[in-house]
């Protein structure tokens, strides 16, 4: 009998999970990692909007759900990278922070005030007068323009939106988008609106792609998707202005709208590109329209981009933000919010398999998070999406069932009414609406630290826990511009990245910008 009883524990462990060898190859990799310090000649900056920790954790389980799996065990491409951080949101009038606020940071290397575009903090928010080019933050899309590499930007969201106008803006007030946004705003003197400035400040930038007709179109013209005028009131088509622009610099150029247009681009030919797929925010994916007339998915785009930017023989950097999974986040609907973020993780295992490790940097994180929970003492493997499983582990006070994905404040909440009995609920869809703890009209974010993953030229620098400035400033080191730029044209592998800036012996070049 005792035989009998040893020989059924061996079975047992030999068919239940190898936690050991799991951990082992992980050391394994971990003990093997190469540091890599090439310069890079590539770097691409993947935001996740409101990807914080939790939504990276729920749309890993979900991912591995929708492949028949519990879910807990997946891996996101971007978690397999080799080197993480923390990154510090705040602001430095925020405790909490803003997306205008947090993209400045990543991208411009400083902290700034909430609502504030590519200003230092001496900029206050609303107050045009006190905007000044002596008080402008210059990103590592300038640098990169400025070093004469290529230049692009994606994004879900409208281009002129916080995070994506953060590389090129300059603004007291992200909500100005056109000029019509300013008017009802009664701002007065030379403050100029976000699509304003993309168009007649950026012209040099080779890819934007996203949302937003309607901030560069006049009130006296249809949108061709709808019937619907466009927002300004100067009557500049900067679409049309846009295209004149290119054209009076003799440049390879094309303007898009919808799918056929975008599948039309040669990127071995098309040098620069103005794609604007929506009149605002493009559709969620689980929405998108894919047919000719429709628009591109957030993947096609990285890859159409990084086409046409790779034909730069001197590099180039990328923006890619994935928008919407803040906007999923905002209405607590949390089904959405995962489609948008494995969405998101599409466009990076684009970007990987289209890239060099050796020199092209990848950084992946979020601008903030969201106050968005996983909770509940559910069994593996539990519906991510569904209701907590076993109930009577903690039950609830009001009897009622509660789901493992919830806000703590948000539009999820009928104050009056009471909380919804879900139990003939489907909380799968992708119209259910997650409770929420506090009633509110919209969702907000939250002001914990979010995660920095990194791959390629010198990513061992993102590490530890970290202000969120600081990642602007590892990019610039990285390439070799802005800050850390300095007279080697070419380096050797055994040679410091940016040697000039481990060294007083060098002068630093500084670009001129003013």
């Amino acid at each position: 009998m005792m035989l009998l009883t040893c020989m059924l524990f061996l079975l047992s462990l030999s068919s239940a999970t190898d936690w050991n060898k799991i951990a082992k190859d992980s050391l394994k990799s971990a003990i093997k990692r190469d540091i890599n310090t090439n310069v890079a000649k590539n770097i691409i900056l993947f935001i996740g909007d409101g990807m914080g920790m939790s939504t990276i954790t729920a749309s890993r389980i979900y991912k591995g759900q929708k492949q028949g799996r519990p879910g807990e065990e997946t891996v996101l491409k971007f978690e397999e990278f080799p080197h993480v951080a923390l990154s510090k949101v705040y602001g430095v009038d925020r405790q909490v922070p803003d997306s205008a606020q947090t993209a400045t940071a990543l991208m411009g290397g400083v902290k700034t005030n909430v609502k504030v575009l590519g200003y230092t903090e001496d900029v206050k928010t609303d107050n045009c007068s006190t905007e000044s080019i002596t008080k402008r933050v210059y990103t590592i899309l300038d640098h990169f323009q400025n070093a004469g590499r290529g230049t692009g930007i994606v994004t879900t969201a409208r281009l002129t939106h916080a995070t994506p106008a953060a590389a090129y803006a300059h603004t007291s007030q992200r909500n100005w988008e056109n000029d019509n946004d300013m008017i009802k705003a009664g701002v007065t003197g030379d403050c100029t609106d976000i699509a304003y400035q993309l168009v007649n400040d950026n012209y040099d930038i080779q890819v934007a792609m996203g949302g937003g007709r309607r901030n560069f179109l006049p009130n006296t013209t249809f949108d061709p998707e709808y019937d619907r005028l466009g927002k300004r009131q100067d009557g500049i088509d900067l679409i049309e202005r846009w295209k004149e622009m290119q054209s009076a610099r003799n440049r390879s150029h094309q303007y898009v709208w919808n799918n056929q247009q975008f599948d039309s681009i040669n990127p071995k030919t098309t040098d620069y590109v103005l794609g604007l797929f929506e009149n605002s925010h493009m559709q969620y994916e689980v929405d998108r329209n894919r047919s000719s007339n429709g628009e591109p998915s957030i993947s096609e785009m990285t890859g159409k981009a990084i086409n046409i930017l790779k034909r730069n023989t001197n590099g180039f950097f990328l923006m890619v933000e994935g928008g919407r999974i803040d906007h999923a986040h905002h209405d607590t609907n949390g089904a959405l919010a995962l489609e948008e973020t494995l969405a998101f993780e599409e466009a990076i295992s684009t970007a990987l398999e289209m890239t060099d490790k050796r020199e092209t940097l990848i950084i992946v994180t979020a601008d903030h998070s969201h106050v968005f929970t996983i909770g509940g003492y559910n069994n593996r493997g539990n519906d991510i999406l569904g209701l907590v499983d076993p109930f009577d582990a903690e039950p609830t006070l009001d009897g009622m069932p509660y789901t493992t994905l919830s806000y703590g404040n948000g539009p999820g909440t009928n104050f009056t009414a009471g909380r919804q009995n879900l139990s003939d609920i489907d909380t799968k869809s992708f119209d259910y609406v997650q409770q929420s703890a506090v009633p509110l009209k919209y969702e907000t974010h939250s002001g914990e630290d979010v995660p920095i993953f990194a791959s390629g030229p010198v990513s061992y620098l993102i590490h530890g826990v970290q202000e969120q400035h600081y990642v602007a400033h590892v990019m610039q080191y990285a390439a070799c511009v802005g800050d850390y730029a300095n007279d080697f044209t070419t380096k050797l592998q055994s040679n410091p990245v940016c040697s000039a800036f481990l060294s007083n012996d060098k002068q630093h070049y500084v670009y001129e910008y003013l």
